[in-house]
Parts: structure tokens; C-alpha cells; sequence
């Protein structure tokens, strides 16, 4: 029995009644068309392309365009997986389906073809053969040109399409109330696998940097190991491999984040631990997937102007039940706590705080809670007349002006080389921009390794600078193992000097 065999569409009365409109595309030497109904729009290859963890080798990436999330189809390696990756030259048709919007990657657009029934022909696969993305053909040129016409619901298929939906309407709603303030949430971003994910504040008990792992039975390419962390022993899982890449190689800016998952303590190991994501809920914009493995993981994008997008995760749906019993419950049954966990189970019980260590010619350090985000010194800067000398613009971010406060400045520093980080903080009369040179790290440390300054430290700031403004020092871990004592700002002595020189 054939596979499949050509149809020929039978003549009709009313030809001009029964014509077809087809947009049309180029893809190599070939042509291709679909239904012109469910193309939206041709638009160029975009700027930034953001890849997506565990997607099918012909997914090139995902965009946003207009506050939608786009997946891009790359129709070429659909057909061939052999096929190069998109070009700059390329063009992406967005098409319609099942209320998403997916971008089909073509080498050039064609013209839009009214056809007529007779120079249509379709092909009918056999019962229980596999069903192809080509539907038919189209004849034209009395039989010198051939446009293959693709089954676009065969070509994409979207499996999260309920989910999809749901976010829209909740995002439509939560902007129709126009609400004053919405709702604030917090995440901290990190790169693993060539992206750029979040997880948020709420699932994440500590960072760490990442210590000597001692081997586990259950390791896999997946499990790297076990960390005892107070008291427990910890599975630490590589994210690059969770996220269907390469697994990570050592670095010295990797660390480990330690989540709360259900009833389970799990590490996950990441390349790089960037900074504090703010966002509110209907920023969220949902992901079109077109794959069901672990979609329950990703919970959408957030996607901004002029920056990169951040696929913000569902800890709640990284793993199953079971793995995390598996993983979780099997480690602590196979290795129960050490014979030192003593000094662990104290160390449970003291407190543990989160700090942001960064660079205004020293290091310096603030808890993590008092800065909002942190923000890359640029942007859509103006400098009013009349500025006092310590301010060094006013910043527009997300329709919210935040003064630029040049530390520097402000403690009669020797200018540095241009200022890389802001940190973002906000009080009641408004928001303000602290300009560091860098950001060092974000660490977890016990209260222990918190101390009250030196008298010497406690001089005045015309002598002392930055480094007056701190009554306590905190020991933060280093790379080679050692500690670095710290000066620990006090934010509210910052402000007032902040306020009063104003």
C-alpha cells in the first residue's frame, strides 16, 4: 500500500467563489505557503535570540515582540537536522495557532498567491502512516513552478496551549484593574546553559560557594554529589544538564543555590549568579512550548526593553514526586549526618543572612533585603541644572526616576574608571541609585561571622570616607577558602548623609 498519493481537487462551477489565498516563502531553492489567514506578520530576524532549555533541535530560540513571547521554528532543520542556524539576512513569519503565536525562520518571503481549486492538489497518507508537515501542492505557470503548501498544525504544536491562555487572561485582567501598585516579587537571576534563568527569593534558602563534593552513590550525570549543609546531607544538582545543556565546568564564579523544593533541601549548581530580579506578576509573560518535558518548570518570561530575557522559573515543578523523593529522601537515608554535626545543628540554629558584597574602591557589603535590584549604570540618563556634585543624573527605569548618587563623590573619593553596577534602593520620599564600581558576590553567612567594628573604624567619614558609615564588619567567604572582613554599610547612615549634604 502507498504511504501517500496526490490528490487532484475536482474542477468547480464557481472557480472565482473557491479561490484561496496563500502566502508564500522561500527556504533554500524551495518554495513553501501557508493559508495567508494565519500569518500574521513578517518581521526581520530579531536582535536577541534567547535559547529554551530541553526544546527540539529545530527550535532556534524565542523573541518577544509586542508583549508576546515568540517561539522560533527553523523550518530548515525541521526538514533537515543537519541544517545551519538562522542568519541575520533571515526573515521570521509569525503565525497564528490556537490563539499563540509561533515564528517560522525563512530565507526570504514570496508574494501572496490567490489559487485556484484546480491547481491545488493535496496528498492523502495511508491509514497508520506517519503524517507529514507537507499538505499538498500548488501548480502555477502552467506547471513550472511548485509551491509545497505545509500543515501547520502537523509543522508546530504548542503543549501548553491551557496554560498559555490562562496567563493572558490573568496578565488582560490584572492590567484592566490598572492597580496603583502591583504585586512585587523578587528572584535571583543566574546563567546556566547558555541562558539566562530566575528563581525566586521565596524557594531560595542560601547561595554558596560551591565546596568539595563528596561523591554519592546515586550520582549521575545529572547529581554532581552531596554537601552537608546544617546538619543535612544536600544533593547537588548540575542546572546546565537539568536544562538539557553541557554540564558545567569548573569555574570560580559558579555557585551553588540552595532551594527549597516541597519538603526537599536540593542544591543546584549554576555558572554564574548575577543579581536581584524585581518584577510584578503581570510582567510574566507566558511561553509557548513545544515540548512537554519538564514544561511544569517554566513558569514564563520577563522580558524588558534593552535587556535580556529571564526565563523565571516554578521551583514547584522543577522535578516530580517522586525524584524528589528519590533524590531528597535517598540521600538522607544513605548518608545520615556526620559524626561533626554537631557544630552543624548549632549552626542551624544561629542565624544565617544573605549579603551583596560590592566594590567602591574597597569592598564593602549591605543585606541583600535592602537593595531593590541592581541595574547596569546607563540608560536613559538626564542631568537637570542645579544638581548637587554627588548626583550624577537622573535615571528613567520602567517609567520610575531614580537619582544616581555617586558614592564616590558623595565621600570626596578619587574618581574611579566608569562605574559598572547601580544598586537600586527605595525609601518613602523615593528612589535612589547607589553607583558602585562592581558587584563582588552575593553570600550566605552565619550571624556568628558578624562583629562590631574596630574603634579606629568609627572616625568621622571626612577621614574615614565610605567606611565611616559602618558600625559592624562581616567575614565573607573568598575563593581559596580564606575570609575577607568587610565593612557592613549602614544604609540609614548612608541616606541621612544622602539627604542632609542635599
Amino acid at each position: 500500500m502507498e504511504a501517500l498519493r496526490v490528490v487532484s481537487a475536482a474542477p468547480q462551477a464557481d472557480a472565482a467563489a473557491a479561490l484561496e489565498l496563500f502566502g508564500s516563502f522561500m527556504l533554500g531553492a524551495s518554495e513553501f505557503a501557508l493559508p495567508a489567514l494565519c500569518i500574521r506578520e513578517v518581521v526581520n530576524f530579531p536582535d536577541r535570540m534567547t535559547s529554551v532549555p530541553l526544546a527540539p533541535s529545530y527550535l532556534e530560540g524565542m523573541f518577544t515582540l509586542r508583549g508576546s513571547v515568540i517561539p522560533v521554528v527553523n523550518l530548515g532543520r525541521l526538514f533537515d537536522p543537519s541544517a545551519p542556524a538562522a542568519e541575520a539576512s533571515d526573515k521570521i513569519a509569525i503565525i497564528d495557532y490556537q490563539e499563540a503565536q509561533v515564528g517560522l525562520l525563512v530565507h526570504a518571503t514570496g508574494a501572496i498567491l490567490r489559487v485556484r481549486p484546480e491547481q491545488r492538489s493535496r496528498l492523502r497518507y495511508a491509514e497508520g502512516s506517519t503524517q507529514g508537515v507537507v499538505a499538498g501542492t500548488i501548480l502555477l505557470e502552467d506547471g513550472r513552478r511548485l509551491v509545497q503548501v505545509l500543515d501547520i498544525d502537523r509543522l508546530v504544536q504548542i503543549e501548553n496551549v491551557p496554560q498559555v491562555q490562562s496567563m493572558r487572561a490573568a496578565g488582560a485582567e490584572s492590567r484592566r484593574q490598572l492597580r496603583a501598585v502591583a504585586e512585587r516579587r523578587h528572584a535571583i537571576s543566574f546563567r546556566a546553559a547558555g541562558a539566562r534563568f530566575a528563581l525566586e527569593m521565596k524557594a531560595i534558602q542560601e547561595i554558596v560557594r560551591v565546596p568539595e563534593l563528596a561523591p554519592s552513590i546515586l550520582a549521575s550525570p545529572l547529581c554532581r554529589g552531596r554537601m552537608l549543609f546544617r546538619g543535612l546531607q544536600v544533593p547537588v544538582l548540575d542546572f546546565a544538564a537539568q536544562a538539557g545543556g553541557q554540564p558545567a565546568q569548573a569555574d570560580a564564579e559558579q555557585r551553588i543555590l540552595v532551594a527549597q523544593i516541597g519538603e526537599a533541601t536540593i542544591g543546584f549548581l549554576v555558572d554564574e549568579v548575577e543579581s536581584i530580579l524585581h518584577f510584578s506578576s503581570d510582567e510574566v509573560l507566558p511561553i509557548p512550548l513545544l515540548s512537554k518535558e519538564r514544561s511544569a518548570m517554566f513558569a514564563g518570561c520577563v522580558a524588558r526593553p534593552g535587556e535580556e530575557d529571564v526565563i523565571l522559573l516554578d521551583h514547584a515543578g522543577i522535578f516530580s514526586r517522586s525524584e524528589i523523593g528519590e533524590m531528597d529522601l535517598g540521600h538522607r537515608r544513605l548518608y545520615p549526618a556526620d559524626q561533626g554535626g554537631a557544630p552543624a545543628a548549632a549552626s542551624q540554629r544561629a542565624g544565617r543572612k544573605v549579603y551583596l558584597s560590592f566594590r567602591v574602591g574597597d569592598l564593602f557589603a549591605l543585606e541583600l533585603k535592602q537593595v531593590r535590584e541592581i541595574i547596569e549604570h546607563g540608560g536613559d540618563i538626564s542631568h537637570p541644572p542645579g544638581m548637587p556634585d554627588y548626583l550624577c543624573g537622573v535615571l528613567n527605569l520602567r517609567q520610575q526616576l531614580i537619582s544616581l548618587v555617586d558614592l564616590r563623590r558623595l565621600y570626596g573619593m578619587d574618581a574611579g574608571e566608569d562605574a559598572g553596577k547601580v544598586l537600586v534602593i527605595e525609601r518613602e520620599e523615593g528612589r535612589y541609585g547607589l553607583v558602585v564600581d562592581a558587584v563582588a558576590d552575593i553570600v550566605t553567612v552565619d550571624d556568628s561571622k558578624r562583629f562590631a567594628a574596630p574603634s579606629l573604624m568609627k572616625a568621622s567619614a571626612a577621614l574615614q570616607g565610605l567606611s565611616a558609615e559602618s558600625h559592624e564588619v562581616v567575614e565573607l567567604p573568598q575563593t581559596d577558602g580564606s575570609t575577607h572582613s568587610t565593612c557592613l554599610l549602614d544604609l540609614e547612615r548612608v541616606m541621612q548623609r544622602i539627604l542632609h549634604v542635599a
